[in-house]
């Protein structure tokens, strides 16, 4: 009967650490909720095999309300205190040093949703469902192919650590594209008021207003403020969630010029068979049905990230750190929610610890958010590296350059 694994039920806890309440509740929550529903699959499918035995998958949410401090306090409670064998975080101003040499000392697997976070000092740290934000290239090369008539860009973005490696990154593909970046403004994530904002973005009559990966609520009011000014060139950002609600206050014409990098998961085209994301359709209708009006971004990352650790645990037999990530990595590949894919990640980070393939561009198209094409990161990477290593590296993001960021929390 115990190698039936119905002796009794064990538990294995997962940990989600990140901003669940605040400004950037929608990076966060969302990505717990579909943990919680990915834990629900499993768990009514038997749990997780290991060896003769079955777990189910409790997991174990703490917020950082994006600060520090509050990350390494929930590191340590939901290491210590609550026993969790694996760790999901948002990643950047929560990755501070003490966290980094929390996780280096207890050995525990963590993933990050921004790969500007690893780095060779922080070994067990991977991203294995966002390539942030690498990724955004891909936008920037379709519209070059699709519209060559784009010849200028404005951008802005909040000054921390989502929005510099984004400028950095829109930079470079801009720079491929023989696109001129003809005006560009950070501002202070307290920012309110955006119409001064799009005021001087719009001064050299650009073709294309770009919102780096601005957080929802200043995705929101930046676009607005183009709409208002009857601003009718090509948008471009990282996400744009929560689009129902810009479709109701601008038009669909409007939005449908409207690029970014994350699908509904009703897409027809994520039921191909390359996806590795299991039954998205359902998920989708299900994260739907349960958390409404709150589908983001990240909805489907976490849970994609605690699938490919699933697989790695059930084929290592055991749950030891150093053992599943050697069995995620093994050969180099992996199966990436949008395909195959590689690890990478070296020139850029200092470390192979980034899951990197395809990943899709978006538009808005008869009301929906809608997959226009899978573009290839690695395939823009090998064609163009060096200008986006001097992008990175003329900000201080590489990783060679980020210790001093990582000295003090945020």
């Amino acid at each position: 009967m115990p190698r039936l694994g119905i002796n009794s039920k064990k538990y294995i806890k997962v940990g989600c650490l990140g901003p669940l309440s605040g400004k950037l509740k929608s990076w966060a929550a969302p990505g717990y909720h579909g943990s919680l529903l990915w834990a629900e699959r499993v768990n009514a499918d038997g749990g997780i095999k290991v060896g003769d035995r079955r777990y189910l998958v409790e997991i174990v949410p703490f917020d950082t309300e994006f600060s520090g401090e509050r990350a390494i306090e929930g590191a340590r409670k939901l290491v210590l205190e609550d026993g969790v064998k694996f760790l999901t975080m948002l990643g950047g101003n929560d990755f501070t040093r003490p966290v980094r040499d929390f996780i280096n000392k207890h050995r525990i697997l963590v993933t990050t949703l921004l790969p500007s976070d690893l780095s060779p000092d922080a070994p067990t740290l991977i991203a294995p469902s966002e390539v942030h934000p690498i990724y955004n290239v891909t936008g920037v090369d379709w519209l070059k192919r699709n519209h060559p008539h784009i010849k200028t860009a404005a951008m802005c973005a909040q000054d921390d650590a989502h929005g510099l490696p984004s400028i950095a990154t829109y930079r470079a593909a801009f720079e491929a594209a023989g696109i001129e970046l003809v005006a560009e403004h950070l501002f202070p994530v307290e920012t309110t008021d955006f119409s001064g904002i799009v005021d001087k973005l719009l001064e050299p009559r650009p073709d294309l207003l770009c919102w780096d990966t601005a957080y929802e609520p200043f995705v929101h009011a930046l676009t607005l403020e183009a709409y208002k000014r009857k601003f009718d060139g090509w948008l471009l950002s990282c996400t744009c969630d929560n689009y129902p609600e810009l479709l109701a206050k601008t038009s669909n014409e409007f939005m449908e010029r409207f690029v970014f990098q994350f699908p509904d998961f009703d897409d027809p085209l994520l039921n191909d068979p390359s996806v590795n994301f299991v039954d998205p359709n359902r998920f989708y209708d299900d994260f739907c049905t349960r958390f409404p009006g709150t589908w983001s971004a990240v909805s489907w990352e976490y849970a994609s990230s605690l699938a490919l650790w699933k697989s790695a645990v059930e084929r290592a037999r055991t749950f030891e750190t150093m053992t599943v990530l050697a069995m995620m990595k093994v050969g180099g590949d992996g199966k990436h929610a949008f395909g195959d894919a590689i690890w990478w990640g070296r020139e850029l980070f200092g470390i192979d610890n980034a899951l990197v393939g395809k990943w899709p561009v978006v538009t808005i198209r008869d009301g929906h958010a809608r997959i226009v094409e899978f573009g290839s990161v690695t395939a823009w990477w090998w064609k163009h590296s060096s200008l986006l290593i001097k992008h990175m590296r003329a900000l201080n993001l590489m990783w060679d350059q980020r210790e001093e960021r990582l000295v003090k929390p945020a």
